[in-house]
């Protein structure tokens, strides 16, 4: 479909979501700076990368939220798993580096 043939409201919603595409990953890139600090604090105190108790709790939050926003709280749940998995493996990266 061409932009010719899209009605106007469409291309206009569809902007919007490109805008709000480009804070969420604005809004990631600013996590994995502060969860590289986290990071490094862990690193220098010989802390562990994993704290899974905080995980547990931060998913349990974040279900929370999800079903008062009307979201499936199973997505939210991957998404930021997968986000945490990441950190952790760059947490991991930092110990060796020390």
């Amino acid at each position: 479909m061409s932009n010719e043939s899209v009605p106007p409201e469409l291309l206009e919603v569809r902007d919007k979501i490109d805008a709000i595409d480009t804070k969420l990953v604005e809004l990631l890139a600013e996590r994995f700076k502060l969860t590289h600090q986290v990071g490094l604090l862990k690193a220098s105190q010989a802390l562990s990368s994993v704290d899974a108790q905080r995980e547990a709790e931060k998913l349990a939050r974040l279900s929370e939220l999800c079903e008062a926003q009307g979201l499936n709280p199973e997505l939210v749940t991957e998404l930021f798993s997968r986000i945490m998995r990441e950190v952790v493996s760059n947490h991991e990266k930092l110990r060796q580096q020390q």
